[in-house]
Parts: structure tokens; C-alpha cells; sequence
């Protein structure tokens, strides 16, 4: 399996990553356990997680995620032979909107997390969103401590502006503090000009390694939502309904021609796409199901070439 290099750190990862939201609001424990399994089985080894998610459930108190995948850690004891992510920021009470990335709150967020994944150590901590009201030295002191105390390995950044992202990089490089190796953005072959534009330049030019989520658009990118009916089908419909126009119809027209040409699924060729973009390390995909996996997991594998990966990119063009 190739592995890839997260930005200027020691870590390695494959170039498809499992988006833990899943656990405990899509899928049980059980499933969870079956799918991870099978994860790893394919050669993949990097989940990433957040200690705020499946908190929306009704009944959940959030953690539930990270406290899963804790429990299949200690009983597969692959903690070694996977590369664990998760992140910190967003307040436990799904009511609550308002960020933290405070000190105090961090250390104390990442001394939660640990208990819940039940490992001396977190591989990639992120700071789930900005605080706009924490100066950014603030937080990387918080981050300077758990790194000294190798309780976390690298940090990176998820869903910062490319102004702030430099903010923390220049704060990091005069003060002597851990800097953020990786970036968390929102890219897929729909939502790319935010990427594109503003935050591919920094993350080129700073050496960061980028792990992007909704990389399947919540899902659009695999066909299955082709019309206003077909967003019943999922939790996520709601979300989808704005890709229901000319672009997105068309991007799904280019993702059917590639799929048939390449035995392989819409979801596989979006995610191929991504892959091949040179600032991408590898992007997130969620599935509850072992055939989901096993089809998204292709696209590690599915070398299109460049003018196919050309064609997918004017096609998207924006």
C-alpha cells in the first residue's frame, strides 16, 4: 500500500482515510467493530475522528465515536498499526455553537479524548474549528505542552481561513512552538473553489499536509441522489439538495462515463480524483457498510490517467 508523508511530520498514512462521524449515529458499536476491521484488513490505517461527534444524537452526550473506536483498539490491539486523528474545539452540548481552543480547555479536551480512545497518545490532534477570540499563541502553548509531554505527536488545523492559517504557521515559527503539519478542509469534485483559491497556495507553499473531508460531497458524489425523492434515502439529505443543479448533473454524468470505463463506482472515480490531486494527502470517506468500504477503498488503487483526471476537473470547473 502506498503510504504518504502528513506534511513535515514523522507520519505516514495511506492515502484514504475513515471518517469516524459514523460511529454511534449511523452505525452501532457492533457494525463499528466490523467495518474497522475490515479497514485495516484492506491496508488502510488512519481514522480520523472528533471528540464532539455523534453528540447530535438524541441519548449521546458526545465521545461516543472516539470511545468506539477505543474499544476495538483494546480489543484488536492494533493501536500500533494505525494512525489515530482526532480533534478538539467544538463544545460537548449540541446546543452550544461556540468554539474553544483556549489552554486550559485544550489540555483538558485532550486528556478526555485519551480516555476515551484509551491510548497514551494522540498521532494527529486538530483544532476542529477557529477560536476567534483565543490568540492563536494561546493555543499552540496548549499544544507545546501535550507534544513535550508526548501526549500528542502533531497538530494540524480544520476548517481555518488561509489568513488565520498563517497567522498560527509565522506565530509557531517566532515563538518556537509546535506548527500545525496538516490541514483539514472541506474538497471535493463539487466544493472546490474555496480550496482552489485561498487555502491550496498556503498549504503548497508551508509544506502542510491536507486530509480533506466531505470528499463525496455527504454523499452526492456516489449518484445515489439524483433527484429532490432521492434525499429521503439519507440522514444527510437535507445537505444535498444544493448540488441538485446543472454543475452537479453534470460532474454525475462525467463520474458514470469514468465509472463504466473503469469497472468502478462514481464514489471510487471522485475519490481517485482527489487522490490525485499533488496538494492531497489522502481524503476522508465514511461507510456503514463492508461492500461500501470495499468500493470506496478502490480508489486507492485506481490509477486514472491524467487526461481522464483532466477531463473530471473541467467537467467540475466552477
Amino acid at each position: 500500500m502506498e503510504k504518504r508523508t502528513l506534511g513535515k511530520s514523522e507520519i505516514s498514512i495511506a492515502p484514504l482515510v475513515f471518517g469516524g462521524n459514523v460511529f454511534g449515529w449511523t452505525v452501532d458499536e457492533k457494525t463499528s467493530f466490523t467495518l474497522l476491521d475490515a479497514f485495516f484488513d484492506l491496508g488502510l490505517d488512519c481514522i480520523d475522528t472528533a471528540d464532539v461527534y455523534s453528540r447530535w444524537v438524541p441519548g449521546n452526550k458526545g465521545g461516543e465515536s472516539e470511545t468506539i473506536i477505543g474499544n476495538w483498539l483494546k480489543k484488536t490491539g492494533k493501536r500500533n498499526q494505525v494512525v489515530i486523528a482526532t480533534k478538539a474545539g467544538s463544545s460537548m452540548n449540541p446546543n452550544d455553537s461556540k468554539k474553544n481552543l483556549s489552554k486550559n480547555y485544550i489540555i483538558q479536551a485532550a486528556e478526555d479524548s485519551l480516555r476515551r480512545l484509551q491510548i497514551d497518545h494522540i498521532d494527529l490532534y486538530q483544532s476542529h474549528y477557529d477560536d476567534l477570540k483565543t490568540p492563536v499563541q494561546e493555543t499552540l502553548e496548549a499544544y507545546y505542552q501535550l507534544v513535550k509531554e508526548g501526549k500528542v505527536r502533531a497538530i494540524g488545523a480544520s476548517n481555518f481561513t488561509a489568513e488565520r492559517l498563517n497567522e498560527s504557521l509565522n506565530a509557531s515559527s517566532e515563538h518556537g512552538l509546535p506548527a500545525y503539519v496538516s490541514l483539514q478542509p472541506e474538497y471535493n469534485l463539487y466544493d472546490r473553489e474555496g480550496y482552489e483559491n485561498e487555502l491550496e497556495p498556503v498549504c503548497k507553499e508551508k509544506g502542510l499536509g491536507v486530509i480533506t473531508y466531505y470528499s463525496l460531497a455527504s454523499g452526492f458524489l456516489t449518484g445515489k441522489y439524483r433527484s429532490e425523492a432521492d434525499l429521503h434515502q439519507s440522514k444527510r439529505g437535507a445537505g444535498i439538495k444544493k448540488y441538485l443543479n446543472e454543475r452537479g448533473e453534470r460532474i454525475l454524468k462525467i463520474l458514470d462515463e469514468v465509472a463504466h470505463n473503469y469497472t468502478a463506482t462514481p464514489a471510487a472515480v471522485a475519490l481517485a480524483w482527489v487522490i490525485a490531486r499533488p496538494s492531497v494527502t489522502a481524503p476522508i470517506a465514511s461507510a456503514t457498510s463492508i461492500s461500501q468500504l470495499q468500493e470506496l477503498a478502490k480508489a486507492v488503487t485506481l490509477k486514472l490517467p491524467q487526461s481522464v483526471i483532466d477531463e473530471l476537473t473541467e467537467a467540475s470547473s466552477y
